[in-house]
């Protein structure tokens, strides 16, 4: 998945009341919104639930999805990365991160530190942090370890 794809995000469970404007209104808070689409059946003209919306950075998606649940018009809605349908026909193109790279930890994090922050996304096996061979030294980066 290249780096704008990951700014766009799958809305799922839309009342079917929302407008562009109410998806749009609601997710802005996360960040800024280059596209906010609420997906419509071309023949009635009514909506299908679901829509879209892209954010202009990774940081701002992850934003909204860190904040989950969504209430938007009354509605509990789900959100996921939007995968595109060519991908979505790859093997594997929904499984499960396993094993997570973290980089730019300063030398005072401990791996409790990462299993204590990351168990918020999914049941930690372990978390390590990759020191220096030779001196021992934290070199600033380690693993997460997901079951």
């Amino acid at each position: 998945m290249e780096n704008s794809q990951l700014c766009k995000l799958f809305i799922g469970g839309l009342n079917v009341q929302t407008s562009e404007s109410g998806l749009r209104g609601h997710f802005e808070a996360f960040g800024t919104l280059t596209d906010c689409v609420v997906v419509v059946n071309p023949q009635t003209k009514r909506s299908r639930c679901f829509g879209f919306v892209t954010y202009s950075n990774v940081e701002e998606a992850d934003a909204a999805m860190a904040a989950s649940p969504h209430a938007v018009d009354g509605n509990t809605v789900e959100l996921k990365r939007a995968v595109s349908r060519e991908d979505s026909a790859r093997p594997g193109a929904h499984a499960k991160v396993k094993k997570l790279f973290v980089g730019g930890l300063k030398g005072d994090v401990a791996e409790g530190d990462l299993i204590e922050h990351f168990s918020q996304f999914g049941t930690v096996e372990k978390a390590e942090i990759i020191a220096d061979k030779q001196s021992g030294k934290k070199r600033g980066f380690g693993f997460v370890y997901f079951q």
